[in-house]
């Protein structure tokens, strides 16, 4: 299917049984809950989906899964995230093979590489796969900054086709923009910047908090997009407590209790990550309770045009 790199695309987490194994029932639930919602797109497999935990064969699994629960309805990206050009050339491969739509790319992990080889990196693993690619720029995780001279070769491939853009400078939603117009679709990737980066231009968010409320994360991608920034704005204000959850080294742990709360996820994660404890399962689970307390009624955001 022909992926348009606009819209609400949920990078969802990966549930776990209380044996380690994959929770496929689970996983239905919130993919389910997700598409009720409206989103444009499936992320599996990124930070949030504790993809450096999984198995070959789980991604596979899951991927199989989330194309069949989409129905063909909404694209489903797999990330590829690995130390080595032939390990990444292979995952893209694989990730084709099993039903993938499209692909988020990172860069290559744990070596810092310069600006040449990372680029060398994105095309060798475009030039091997058939599928659609998003870049994945998050220089404060990942050390390494995809800059616009970078993207003036790399959009040379016509699949490099979108980046999500979690430098933290907004400023860059712009620079992108005037360079390359439409010819590179951008994707906010930071929860706590998403409604500025819409309104500035970006075409869609790769949102973290969204697997907790879909709802209310397809709401202000639809007001926003249909001029109704001040509906957009009161639902992001009440939001933005819980999305700060997301800038977090445990964003996992965060949003899996957030997941189990609205009743579309369980609290298991995979060592070496643990639950939360102590006073800092306290402070999320308060932030929780209060945006569920004060959780707004939505306006009917599948039709935004209708006032």
């Amino acid at each position: 299917m022909k992926v348009h790199w606009r819209g609400i695309m949920p990078a969802v987490t990966t549930k776990f049984n209380d044996d380690d194994s994959l929770d496929l029932a689970m996983f239905a639930t919130n993919i389910k809950a997700q598409l009720n919602a409206g989103v444009h797109g499936i992320i599996l497999g990124g930070s949030l989906g504790e993809a450096s935990t999984l198995e070959k064969h789980e991604k596979l699994v899951l991927i199989k899964e989330a194309v069949s629960l989409a129905s063909g309805t909404v694209p489903v990206t797999m990330t590829v995230a690995e130390q080595a050009t032939k390990s990444a050339i292979e995952a893209a491969q694989s990730a084709e093979k099993a039903g993938a739509n499209a692909l988020m790319v990172l860069p290559p992990m744990r070596y810092k590489s310069t600006d040449y080889e990372t680029v060398v990196y994105f095309k060798e693993i475009a030039r091997n796969s058939n599928l659609p690619i998003m870049i994945y720029n998050n220089p404060v995780d990942y050390k390494i900054e995809v800059t616009v001279r970078m993207f003036e070769e790399l959009t040379t491939l016509e699949s490099i086709q979108a980046v999500k853009e979690s430098t933290r400078d907004v400023t860059n939603i712009g620079r992108l923009r005037n360079r390359f117009g439409d010819k590179l679709a951008i994707l906010c990737g930071v929860d706590t910047l998403a409604l500025e980066s819409l309104l500035i231009g970006a075409d869609g968010w790769v949102a973290g908090l969204v697997c907790a409320f879909p709802g209310e994360t397809v709401a202000i991608y639809e007001l926003a997009k249909a001029g109704r920034i001040e509906e957009a704005l009161e639902i992001y204000h009440w939001f933005l407590p819980l999305l700060e959850l997301d800038i977090s080294p445990q964003l996992v742990q965060n949003i899996k209790l957030a997941e189990v709360a609205t009743g579309i996820g369980t609290e298991q994660v995979r060592a070496p990550r643990l639950p939360l404890q102590g006073d800092e399962r306290e402070r999320v689970q308060q932030i929780i309770a209060h945006g569920l307390r004060t959780r707004p009624r939505l306006p009917d955001y599948k039709n935004p045009h209708l006032v």
